[in-house]
């Protein structure tokens, strides 16, 4: 009898401790402010389905490319707009496949993958960095892309190691007004008086590049930059432009490195975009308008007249697609004042959940885009960077969501379909879980999505080599066609 009493308290109490963790399996992922781990008894017997969909996304980015973009038309359309011939052309391919040894896709984000035939993605950049003394301008290259890169994170170490190398000074573009102005190191910015317009949002106006425009709705509406000493080459300039594209008869009040000279000047009435433009040594300028009925502005450029610009055009939220409804007369007008060699985007961030695995839609939608890029800047390179890792909380523990692979893979096929160049940050970053170590180093955010300073150095370098290491293979295969 004390027996089956006994027994019958045994299995009691094992049906209450089950009964208890099934109730802890069922626990929020996070409980007054804690992060709580997954109680789940059978874990060790369940093969979680995401890491299956993780197992065949990483067989997807191994496996050999199929995707045929090479056709006869294709093939003479870059030949008569590169002025190069198909011999030399073939000669290029076998040169690629021969230094790099694969078909173009890398896991390390140690090269750029030049999906162009003949490999000719970034000639016109390289042959700019390479003529830049005898232009009679800068060579200009324009970041477009989202919160990763806003504030200047990564794109400021790139400034700095390019004008290094290839000389040139200054911060570049600077909007009117913007919500990194508070955290952005290579130059201080205020403005007050104006209305912010995003196409992010809006549809009634016409955008290019920033992405941005900005209406006077004050008397006196005023922009204050300042440049900083925190990279190299930021200061002095010796060129200040206002960029602007709407007036009718705005008057400029401009002081420079609080000078007390003040210079007053009637700004020319136009319905496109253009700049005015002065010369000189600054560090500082304040400008303010009157007669601001319907001044509509972009920014300013804070900059050297040789060697090498990078503008910043980061738009917070923006995933790359809304860049198919850029206005072309407005590129086309911003590419006359400030024309472009190479165009980097870096999207991907604002697409990427956990809830999608075939992103074969966003790529189509890029492919598009850099079409109509191609068309508002004929002159300019293009190249897209793939997606940086990101990082969700499993059982307790971060780790590389799966989706990032799939959108990776999206991404270089889109750079192939459209013929452009490709680098992977994701690699470069070094690969699944990177973001988790980037973040124990406090180069990242705790977010486990966006990028430190630190960590933007980081990439910023392995971009740059990758970029270096390209040129050289550009350089050494001219020297060889010719």
């Amino acid at each position: 009898m004390d027996k089956e009493n006994n027994l019958g308290r045994v299995l009691a109490l094992l049906l209450l401790t089950g009964l208890m963790c099934a109730g802890l399996y069922y626990l929020p992922d996070t409980l007054l402010g804690y992060t709580l781990k997954k109680v789940d008894l059978l874990s060790d017997f369940k093969v979680r389905e995401d890491r299956m969909s993780l197992d065949s996304l990483r067989l997807q980015l191994e496996r050999a490319d199929t995707l045929e973009v090479d056709s006869a038309a294709l093939w003479d359309s870059v030949m008569r707009a590169a002025g190069i011939d198909s011999a030399a052309l073939a000669l290029r391919d076998s040169l690629y496949k021969a230094v790099y040894a694969v078909r173009g896709a890398d896991s390390l984000g140690s090269h750029i993958e030049d999906y162009s035939l003949g490999h000719i993605g970034l000639k016109r950049f390289f042959a700019a960095l390479r003529d830049r003394r005898e232009l009679d301008r800068p060579v200009r290259v324009a970041f477009l892309g989202d919160s990763f890169i806003e504030g200047d994170i990564m794109v400021a170490d790139v400034r700095s190691g390019l004008q290094q190398m290839f000389g040139g000074g200054g911060v570049g573009f600077v909007p009117v007004t913007s919500v990194a102005a508070q955290f952005r190191p290579t130059v201080e910015q205020h403005a007050e008086g104006w209305t912010t317009w995003s196409m992010l949002t809006d549809k009634e106006h016409g955008y290019t590049l920033p992405g941005m425009t900005f209406e006077a709705v004050e008397e006196g509406a005023s922009i204050h930059v300042k440049t900083t000493d925190r990279y190299p080459g930021l200061q002095p300039v010796s060129s200040l432009r206002l960029i602007y594209e709407r007036n009718e008869r705005t008057e400029l009040r401009l002081v420079c490195d609080a000078s007390a000279d003040t210079i007053y000047e009637a700004l020319p009435s136009t319905s496109t975009i253009t700049q005015y433009e002065r010369k000189g040594t600054f560090t500082e300028a304040d400008l303010s308008f009157t007669n601001t009925a319907g001044f509509q502005a972009l920014g300013i450029a804070l900059e050297e007249d040789t060697g090498i610009v990078v503008d910043n055009y980061s738009l917070r939220g923006n995933s790359g697609m809304i860049l198919d409804r850029l206005d072309t007369l407005r590129c086309q007008a911003l590419n006359e004042i400030r024309p472009y060699d190479l165009i980097v985007l870096q999207y991907g961030l604002n697409i990427v959940t956990d809830s999608i695995l075939d992103y074969r839609w966003y790529g189509n939608r890029m492919v598009k885009a850099v079409q109509h890029l191609q068309t508002c800047f004929p002159e300019a390179d293009l190249l897209m960077l793939g997606v940086s890792d990101r990082s969700r909380q499993v059982d307790g523990e971060f780790e590389t969501m799966p989706a990032v692979l799939a959108l990776l893979h999206a991404q270089r096929q889109a750079a192939r379909k459209a013929g452009i160049p490709f680098w992977n940050v994701f690699g470069a970053m070094g690969g699944e879980n990177s973001m988790v170590r980037f973040v124990e180093r406090n180069w990242a955010s705790k977010d486990y999505t966006h990028l430190g300073f630190r960590g933007g150095k980081e990439i910023a370098e392995a971009f740059l080599k990758a970029l270096l290491s390209e040129k050289a293979f550009y350089d050494e295969a001219e020297k060889m066609v010719d």
